[in-house]
């Protein structure tokens, strides 16, 4: 197993997260099964806490990219940590606030804001709305003359930067659906457009340009792109921003050679290099707003499964079947993603036997391909490491699979904080008509 937050190993060769037996866990609240270690998420959040404070000392905040991963329990222990919450749908901002966040350390996003979410911002005062296009602004303007209301604003902004990662879970380039242009023209005229409307409060900007980056140096790039166009908007329009937000997008450690920056290094190259160039632009010192999400819950998450049954198919592969797959793991089919996995019953065997890990879905369905695992049998325990970002959160109900329970983690407790759904849950929205009831 990779080194990671409390992860230990019992006198029985059992894995242990925050100091409970994987084993246990499994027994009692069964497989598949969300673990999230709790002293690990604290301890994550704490960093770019401090890592910003040390960086921007002058004023910043670290927002929560809720959408890796959201619960109330999660919600109520990043906010405890000081850190507000970015969030991007109606959803998202009422779990936020059934866990007691308060609007003003919500921040919302979004490509395309229905009115009902954008009403929900105002009259729940979310303390930042990142606009991004401009028939957004009017839609703002329009909602808060309505309300009577302002409109606390930042414009997203595309500083087309693409760094190395997945295709997919690339969004800083120009022919993105995110952000306004710079070098097109459009994140000027949303500029201007802000500064005209007489409800929208403009802030600043906000970009983010990709996720799982395995490197600084694309950001601070962005930060550099960021930093010169508000260079340009203060010659063209006279405006100065209060705040910059650079995004998230920090990579994790999915396999043992992942080797991501440090959060202080991260932070530090990425927030002296804004900072460095609005002096040398001679702009104001802006607060400083990022936005982590897998780089806070990734690897604080462990999902466990149940070893099924075991085909061997003469040289050619060995499968081995597991109680769970796409429908709580989706990364793997999406983006070909890579996780370490290892038999979690016997954590010291030796990992020779070759196989490939499939879950249990009508499709091809492959969770780990080619992997080396201490020669599974039925009934042992397969853990997977890192699956606290888009795992639960992109979890679905593919073949009418519940989704799983989720626990956590601390100083010996586990507590449930996300109930396995159940027959009753995949069915509650279901309608039959009288004309097609059973006769």
């Amino acid at each position: 197993m990779m080194p990671c937050g409390t992860l230990s190993t019992t006198p029985a060769d059992h894995l242990s997260i925050g100091g409970c037996d994987v084993v246990e866990l499994a027994a009692r609240f069964g497989t598949p099964l969300y673990v999230v270690d709790e002293a690990h998420l604290r301890a994550n959040c704490a960093a770019w806490r401090d890592a910003l404070a040390a960086s921007a000392p002058h004023g910043g905040r670290v927002m929560y990219a809720s959408k890796a991963l959201l619960t109330t329990a999660i919600a109520r222990i990043v906010a405890d940590c000081g850190l507000g919450l970015d969030v991007a749908s109606g959803g998202e901002l009422l779990t936020a606030r059934a866990a007691g966040v308060a609007g003003s350390d919500l921040l919302l996003h979004g490509n395309f804001k229905s009115r009902d979410e954008m009403h929900l911002a105002l009259v729940h005062g979310v303390g930042r709305v990142v606009a991004d296009s401009l028939p957004e602004l009017a839609q703002w303007q329009a909602l808060a003359t309505e309300l009577d209301c302002r409109v606390p604003l930042l414009l997203r902004v595309n500083p087309n930067v693409k760094p190395k990662t997945h295709t997919s879970i690339s969004v800083g380039q120009i022919d993105s659906k995110f952000g306004l242009s710079i070098s097109a023209g459009a994140a000027l005229e949303a500029v201007r457009q802000a500064l005209a409307a007489d409800r929208l409060d403009l802030l600043g900007v906000h970009c983010h340009i990709g996720s799982q980056v395995l490197g600084w140096q694309g950001f601070a790039k962005a930060a550099e792109e960021l930093a010169a166009f508000l260079g340009t908007a203060r010659a063209a329009t006279g405006w100065t921003a209060r705040e910059v937000n650079l995004g998230g997008g920090r990579g994790i450690r999915y396999l043992p050679e992942h080797q991501p920056p440090s959060v202080a290094e991260f932070v530090a190259q990425v927030v002296g290099t804004l900072l460095q160039r609005c002096a040398e632009l001679d702009l104001p010192t802006p607060d400083v707003l990022l936005e982590p999400g897998r780089s806070i819950v990734g690897e604080t998450g462990t999902t466990l499964y149940t070893v099924g049954p075991v085909k061997v198919i003469p040289e050619v592969r060995t499968y081995v079947s597991v109680d769970g797959g796409l429908s709580d793991n989706p990364r793997p089919e999406m983006y070909g993603a890579e996780y370490h996995v290892f038999v979690a019953n016997r954590v010291s065997a030796p990992a020779t036997t070759a196989v490939t890990v499939a879950g249990k879905h009508c499709e091809t369905d492959t969770l780990f391909r080619d992997v080396l695992l201490a020669d599974p049998q039925p009934g042992d325990l397969l853990a997977v490491q890192s699956t606290g970002a888009y795992n639960y959160a992109m979890a679905s109900n593919y073949n009418r699979l519940p989704r799983p329970a989720m626990v956590l983690v601390n100083e010996g407790q586990a507590e449930l904080i996300v109930r396995r759904e159940t027959a009753d849950d995949l069915l509650r929205c279901d309608l039959l008509p009288d004309r097609l009831a059973p006769r």
